[in-house]
């Protein structure tokens, strides 16, 4: 494991995602799944949500896209809340889940749609 890349990453899924989600899954973490904790934290958050070539607000109108087009509501719960720390308001969201709804399925979107109502409501937005 690349160190300095898990600890950036572990600041940016912090800032991204929650300090207290993030600190929680590494906390939680046991001998099977922290191997995937630490390639999630070093790859997917030090690494790629790192890059120079897309913001954190472009990347999060495509991670809302692209799990709602998997079916994967824990994740897309996930990536609501942090699309909204990244800037993005309840309009964008709407239209990312309107865009995936003819492009990916309507049922996917409609899942998308009420899991961000869920997350709307506990963020008090």
């Amino acid at each position: 494991m690349n160190q300095e890349l898990f600890d950036i990453g572990l600041q940016t899924r912090r800032e991204v995602l929650g300090a207290e989600y993030v600190d929680a899954s590494i906390k939680n973490a046991d001998d099977f799944n922290l191997p995937m904790q630490e390639l999630v934290t070093q790859y997917c958050w030090g690494d790629i949500w790192n890059r120079p070539g897309l913001d954190r607000r472009t990347r999060s109108f495509l991670n809302l896209a692209m799990l709602t087009a998997l079916n994967r509501p824990h994740e897309v719960k996930l990536h609501v809340r942090g699309a909204i720390n990244n800037g993005l308001s309840k309009e964008d969201i709407q239209e990312v889940f309107l865009q995936a709804a003819i492009y990916c399925g309507v049922p996917a979107a409609i899942d998308s749609f009420k899991i961000a109502k869920e997350v709307f409501k506990e963020m008090g937005i």
